[in-house]
């Protein structure tokens, strides 16, 4: 007969699930996917993803055919995968029983770590994959820092809601310290809160959040690097799909391998602008006055390519309808040596910010047998996550053996909605 739960077991497990649901900071601000598991499992865990469509208009009169202007509509998706599989496994023997508390903060331990591994994995792809890159040569202090990321998305036609921005420890310290003097008098409710509780709230359009584990970013040690922008590298031309030997496969329009004069020392992660290359509104295709930014995914062997995100997709020679509609830079230089600005310039935090659409949470399920002698408890978070619990009872050793599972996928569907802010670049 299968091992069954106590009542006590059970109220710790919903205690468990309330408490988890409450640590999934991160979780909440980023969009969810509910998969069918049967489809996924047929497909090794992984679904296509739509990127948002960008339309074209046109110019017309009442009465002048327009029968010559229809234009194809592209596509583009990106691959998700659910492929964090995280658990944490304890033991207890029948004298430790005696003691239910230690079995009540074992519980809590368990759940705070899964918790931590899902707010982890949507930090590292933000910070990892964010193309909207905005420098900061002084220390953390003020609102104009938070507004420069703003500033940028504005500029480049990202959704002016669902603004999430999470800073390391001792960045959002700093601005609480600039907003705790904002008022010189007690009674600013803002000034008050900075200075109470080191709070901060909203700004310059942003939720912000304090983050205990921040990653980092290393100072570029790349060298003088150029490339070429006067040819085919600054036309990418997005696909939906491309044939192969195997058929039609989708395409994954994020990245593009381009050519530089020399990758040495150069990491993924690092970012950079390139001169004469703007960044563009992805709506109106207007200059922004601004170089585009740019982020290293991976650098192949040999020395002289690099994988980027986002693509340059210039559209400057007869450009297809898919350039036309994702065009995301203007090319105002063309050069055979068009000077790469590193823009982590020293070593810091990474603070990222999003909009709510560019990160998705993909919640898997693990197919458990329930009469397979170990006693099963499963429950969903607001947020679609499953948390799994499993008891076992070794008669031999008169120990029962615990695991607390959670299955989910995390994928950054538009890099250039996301982005970091990085203090003391000088």
């Amino acid at each position: 007969m299968a091992n069954a739960f106590s009542k006590e077991e059970r109220v710790a497990f919903e205690d468990i699930l309330e408490g988890f649901q409450d640590l999934l900071v991160l979780s909440r601000h980023v969009s969810v996917y509910n998969t069918n598991q049967t489809e996924m499992a047929r497909t090794n865990d992984t679904i296509w993803r739509p990127m948002p469509y960008v339309a074209q208009s046109i110019t017309t009169t009442p009465g002048n055919s327009i029968s010559g202007s229809y234009q194809n509509m592209t596509q583009l998706s990106v691959p998700s995968t659910i492929g964090f599989s995280k658990t944490v496994p304890w033991q207890m023997t029948t004298l430790d029983l005696r003691d239910a508390l230690q079995e009540g903060r074992l519980g809590e331990s368990a759940k705070q770590k899964l918790a931590s591994d899902i707010n982890v994995a949507i930090m590292n792809t933000a910070a990892a994959q964010g193309t909207l890159v905005v420098p900061v040569s002084t220390a953390a202090g003020d609102y104009d820092d938070v507004a420069l990321c703003d500033a940028i998305m504005n500029e480049q036609g990202v959704p002016d809601y669902d603004r999430f921005l999470g800073l390391s420890s001792r960045d959002y310290n700093g601005l609480a310290g600039n907003l705790s003097q904002a008022s010189r008098s007690f009674g600013n409710a803002k000034s008050d809160k900075a200075y109470e509780r080191n709070h901060v709230g909203m700004v310059a359009g942003f939720e912000t959040y304090k983050f205990d584990y921040a990653n980092r970013i290393a100072a570029a040690a790349g060298g003088a690097t150029t490339i070429a922008t006067d040819g085919s590298q600054v036309d990418y031309v997005p696909q939906a799909t491309s044939t192969s030997v195997g058929g039609q496969i989708n395409v994954d329009n994020r990245y593009q391998t381009v050519t530089v004069s020399n990758s040495v020392g150069v990491v993924a992660g690092d970012a950079f602008t390139i001169d004469g290359i703007q960044a563009v509104h992805h709506i109106t295709k207007q200059s922004t006055g601004q170089l585009k930014t740019f982020r290293v995914i991976s650098v192949p062997a040999g020395g002289v390519t690099l994988v980027i995100s986002p693509p340059i997709i210039g559209a400057t020679s007869s450009p297809t309808d898919a350039e036309k509609q994702y065009k995301n830079v203007q090319v105002v230089t063309e050069s055979a040596t068009a000077a790469i600005n590193w823009l982590n310039t020293a070593a810091s935090a990474i603070n990222v910010f999003w909009q709510k659409d560019s990160l998705e949470i993909l919640p898997g399920r693990y197919a458990i047998p329930a009469d397979a002698g170990t006693a099963v408890m499963r429950a969903t978070t607001d947020q679609g996550v499953e948390l799994v619990m499993q008891k076992f009872y070794d008669i031999d050793s008169m120990t029962i053996k615990y695991r607390l599972d959670t299955l989910f996928g995390v994928v950054n569907k538009q890099p250039e909605m996301s982005g970091i802010l990085l203090f003391n670049q000088t």
